[in-house]
């Protein structure tokens, strides 16, 4: 069970999503009040899921399994602890409860930062269990969605996306999406395009966004190439070509020690920002860009603040 499956068995009420039911404008008579009832309503209708089915996995909390998450964060905290040796930097803007939505750039590879990032929050945020969204390749990969799943990853749709802040959990999203594991390594940490899905979910349920950046997950393998047969044969777009992998076999797989940070940055409530009130309440794209700004500002950041790629 998730944050709102836990509150449910402790006989709290679970947290609700809030769709867009306002739009912060002065209020100034009829006429006024006409025009801001069209832009709730045309919020309203950008921000529904196309799907208005109930989101296909909610019935069993999309497979989570908190026994078997247990049983394998022994493994994940060495990760944390004595292989990549995280550092943490603003652990507090994680919402100790209710629905957020976590923002942040994507490693090249296999993507272990999903992974570290929720670890770090069910180990320093207040025990909170976090919702990493999946590629939907990985649906293909039948035992790696399983474990995914089990471990509390759900299916990067909007529809479930939407579903979960309903219930008040707390998402990991990489809006760089599939490109931002394709990274090469002569690319690391330069942001790719950000879909408009966290803009258009924290606006249809007023939700807080926090942007994250992690460094140090992008040099774990020096992605040189991409092989599409190899990836095609496993259901995958493509499979990441290094100079380890797959010359070495299994043995490529392994992930160098790099010296991890993944810092977390000041909450961010586009619905409250003037900038994106009346009309502008429709424009995802400068909110996505405002977001991505602000994910590549901190990536820099930290960046600078780095010695080493092994050191820290």
């Amino acid at each position: 069970m998730g944050d709102a499956a836990r509150d449910r068995a402790a006989g709290a009420r679970p947290g609700r999503g809030r769709p867009a039911r306002t739009v912060e404008t002065k209020r100034d008579g009829p006429e006024a009040e006409a025009r801001y009832a069209a832009l709730r309503e045309a919020l309203a209708l950008a921000t529904a899921p196309r799907d208005s089915a109930t989101a296909w996995g909610a019935e069993d909390d999309y497979g989570l399994d908190l026994d078997f998450r247990d049983k394998v964060l022994p493994a994940v905290k060495f990760l944390f602890d004595a292989y990549w040796r995280v550092s943490l930097v603003g652990i507090d803007n994680i919402p100790a409860k209710g629905p957020a939505i976590l923002v942040g750039n994507h490693s090249g590879g296999l993507p272990f930062d999903g992974a570290m990032v929720a670890y770090a929050i069910s180990r320093y945020g207040k025990g909170r269990v976090a919702r990493p969204l999946y590629a939907r390749f990985v649906e293909k990969m039948g035992p790696v969605a399983d474990m995914y799943r089990k471990c509390g990853a759900a299916p990067a749709r909007y529809t479930v996306a939407d579903e979960l802040l309903s219930r008040g959990e707390l998402l990991v999203n990489f809006p760089e999406g599939v490109d931002g594991i394709g990274k090469l390594y002569a690319d690391r940490y330069q942001l790719r395009s950000f879909s408009t899905s966290a803009a258009r979910l924290a606006m249809r349920h007023r939700v807080p966004i926090v942007p994250f950046a992690v460094i140090g997950a992008e040099e774990i393998y020096p992605v040189i190439g991409r092989s599409e047969q190899l990836g095609k044969a496993l259901g995958a777009p493509f499979i990441p070509v290094t100079p380890f992998f797959p010359f070495l076999g299994v043995a490529g797989l392994v992930p160098l020690p790099t010296k991890w940070t993944i810092a977390f940055g000041k909450r961010i409530h586009l619905y409250r920002e003037k900038r994106f009130a009346g009309a502008s309440v429709l424009d995802f794209d400068a909110m996505t860009a405002r977001l991505r700004r602000t994910v590549e500002v901190m990536v820099g950041r930290h960046l600078a603040e780095r010695s080493s790629i092994f050191l820290g």
